[in-house]
């Protein structure tokens, strides 16, 4: 559809147990407003503790998008995401609701308010270097990625080997840097942009505490559950579901898995806010703070 015809969006983003979703229910409340999920692991089905995705009770009535859409074997694929969260954002919009693109995904939520196409693939590059993974493991491969294009590797867990194997697939098939195929933002949609951070301290407090009630709340048993997860590229290697499997095998013991997962998350929450505040266009807003609905609907409107 024209640009103009587009909805105007609200996004909630930022890192990981910052307050983002609490945030998004209060304004969905005053705003009319309906979420569209733009956390990447949220998107799969039973993957619920270890996401801290919302109970149904936890939503108040404000309809979610795009949460339980893949099951566990499914690999991402941020193109199929962008595609089916701007489905719902234009139906919200057509509706007369507000659209509230809620997440932590960076790449996710770029996908969808910018203008993004995504480079080709080539099943024999990729069947190749997919081999090269699952007998080397990520190192080798994160490594040969560093000397191709340090940009790409920088914005790159090194243990993410999904993601590894995806750039070094673009940079084999365009000749080109994998970041050269991440074009200069051009917005598809008229978007507000609200992010919610915490001081870094009373974060990874907060991450230990969650990783902690993850496990009381039942983690291992969610995943002893999950039927295909250990054949699911990008599910098997969330955090926490990937220790979770790694204490079901005897690989670690419960208090490693916690440590682990902890340490992992708190690793991604300083990518996370690398990705985001390198937008200029995000408002930040202090997840802490007594006054900070007022503050995101200010913002808002």
């Amino acid at each position: 559809m024209p640009s103009g015809d587009r909805p105007r969006v609200v996004t909630v983003a930022g890192p990981t147990a910052a307050g983002k979703s609490a945030l998004s229910i209060a304004l969905a409340h005053e705003l009319g407003g309906e979420v569209v999920n733009a956390d990447s692991m949220q998107l799969y089905r039973g993957m619920d503790i270890g996401t801290a995705k919302l109970t149904l009770a936890e939503r108040e009535g404000v309809p979610h998008h795009l949460l339980d859409i893949w099951d566990v074997s499914v690999t991402a694929a941020v193109a199929e995401y962008q595609s089916l969260a701007r489905a719902a954002i234009d139906d919200i919009g057509a509706r007369g609701r507000v659209p509230l693109l809620v997440g932590g995904s960076g790449l996710y939520v770029r996908a969808v308010l910018e203008e993004f196409e995504f480079p080709g693939t080539d099943p024999a590059i990729r069947a190749r270097l997919e081999a090269e993974l699952a007998e080397s493991g990520p190192a080798p491969l994160y490594t040969r990625l560093s000397g191709l294009d340090p940009a790409a590797a920088e914005k790159i867990l090194p243990s993410n080997g999904r993601r590894i194997v995806r750039a070094l697939e673009v940079i084999e098939l365009t000749g080109a840097p994998f970041t050269a195929a991440l074009p200069d933002p051009r917005p598809y949609y008229d978007a507000v942009q609200i992010g919610v951070d915490r001081e870094v301290a009373e974060l990874d407090e907060r991450i230990a505490l969650r990783v902690a009630g993850m496990w009381a709340d039942g983690l291992v048993g969610e995943v002893r559950g999950l039927t295909g997860i250990r054949e699911g590229r990008t599910a098997s290697r969330a955090l926490g579901y990937q220790q979770a499997l790694a204490q079901l095998d005897g690989e670690l013991t419960e208090e490693q898995a916690k440590a682990d997962t902890t340490q992992g998350t708190r690793r991604f929450v300083r990518r996370q806010r690398s990705w985001f505040r390198r937008d200029a266009t995000i408002r930040w807003l202090d997840g802490a703070s007594p006054n900070l609905v007022a503050a995101a609907l200010a913002v808002a409107r």
